[in-house]
């Protein structure tokens, strides 16, 4: 079957498992979601409301949250896997928990993530769980480390059971051939992350490729990271789990960049970031033989990209190596058309208590208004989806 370049225009499969209420309360969400000062002022009251410890559970589980997460609980997720599993696509389970801090709650966390790997081990619609290693651990901790600073005694233990938690889900990952995806985080904090998880692949990355890093193309470093990367798993005789973006702290990553005076770890525009991510899903179809690599992105050409590149390698579209993934609740016209085509294609699916994954959801609203032109995109097929049913 060709490649045409409009197949991400096809809004009958994208929208196939929506009823046409789902589409209209999908087409008002994305056109407030439009609205850049409407996200930045409904963020705000959002975060003031939940500081204050008021009641705004309820409005965001029937606007954003039904949206964006699977649910609050592994029933309620079951649900949303299965609507997915009709079309061929998979999950990337996250429990979309943020901005914990308390040894308590890093421990709840892999106990969270634990349950994750059992529930995904008798779900094969399940391709891994997302963690932060932020969920394990402080920041603080991991901002020491990153400049060198002496660790006390205590910090030096606290790191360790920092190191034990994740050892820990990755031996359950294993035992249950499921994998991780370990985020990636702000770049002050990114190398002892990296190293944490390079540690984690040559050990358990031997038979099965069950820990993956993410890549965040956006910094001008990640390019030549990736190929250092893919070398050293070569020598190492273990497999390099990659999974690509473009990035999540952009403006932060900035803004912070120049308050203190150094360089950016940001590429200076888009140009280059598109360059970058597109040359990265290059290398890794090009090193199949030493990686599983997951394209995860929104862009409709990067993801176009990929498949000609596939086709064109001569690649088979069902190879285990390869899965592209986006975000529930965005990007339908792009995953349900990749999985009609027979490439493995998953979506981003965050699940937890409503009150605690509300700032995971203020992220992302705060995301899109940063990526120019996503949610009116949304908007647009949505519309046109609804215009192809004689709807309005």
């Amino acid at each position: 079957m060709k490649i045409f370049p409009d197949i991400f225009e096809d809004t009958e499969t994208a929208y196939a498992t929506k009823s046409i209420g789902d589409l209209q309360k999908a087409k008002v969400m994305f056109q407030l979601m439009g609205n850049n000062s409407l996200v930045n002022l409904g963020s705000s009251l959002a975060s003031f409301a939940l500081s204050l410890h008021l009641p705004v559970s309820p409005l965001f589980r029937f606007t954003v949250y039904n949206h964006f997460c699977g649910g609050e609980t592994f029933d309620e997720c079951k649900d949303t896997i299965h609507d997915l599993q009709k079309s061929n696509v998979g999950v990337l389970l996250n429990y979309g928990v943020e901005l914990k801090e308390t040894e308590e709650d890093f421990d709840k966390t892999i106990a969270k993530n634990i349950e994750a790997l059992e529930f995904a081990g008798k779900n094969k619609s399940i391709k891994a769980i997302c963690v932060k290693i932020t969920g394990f651990g402080r920041f603080a901790l991991f901002e020491k480390i990153q400049n060198k600073e002496p660790l006390s005694v205590a910090e030096k233990k606290e790191l360790l059971k920092v190191k034990k938690r994740f050892e820990k889900l990755c031996e359950v990952a294993e035992r249950n051939e499921v994998a991780i995806y370990v985020d990636a985080e702000e770049s002050w904090i990114q190398n002892p992350l990296d190293e944490m998880v390079e540690e984690m692949m040559e050990k358990h990355n031997r038979k099965h490729c069950i820990v993956f890093n993410t890549f965040q193309m956006y910094r001008w470093d990640r390019l030549d990271y990736l190929k250092a990367q893919i070398e050293k798993a070569k020598a190492g005789n273990y497999l390099l789990g990659a999974k690509l973006v473009r990035g999540a702290y952009m403006e932060k990553e900035r803004e912070r960049a120049k308050e203190l005076n150094y360089k950016s770890p940001i590429h200076k525009n888009k140009k280059a970031v598109d360059e970058d991510f597109d040359e990265a899903v290059n290398i890794c179809l090009d090193n199949l033989e030493a990686l599983f690599v997951c394209v995860a992105s929104q862009s409709e050409e990067s993801n176009l990209l990929a498949i000609q590149q596939i086709d064109k390698k001569k690649i088979e579209r069902t190879s285990e190596r390869i899965i592209f993934s986006q975000l529930y609740g965005m990007g339908d016209n792009i995953t349900f058309n990749l999985a009609k085509l027979g490439f493995h294609a998953t979506k981003y699916l965050p699940y937890g208590p409503v009150k605690d994954v509300i700032p995971y959801l203020i992220r992302r609203a705060n995301e899109n208004t940063s990526v120019s032109g996503q949610t009116s995109r949304e908007f647009a097929l949505i519309k046109k989806e609804l215009k192809r049913r004689k709807c309005n």
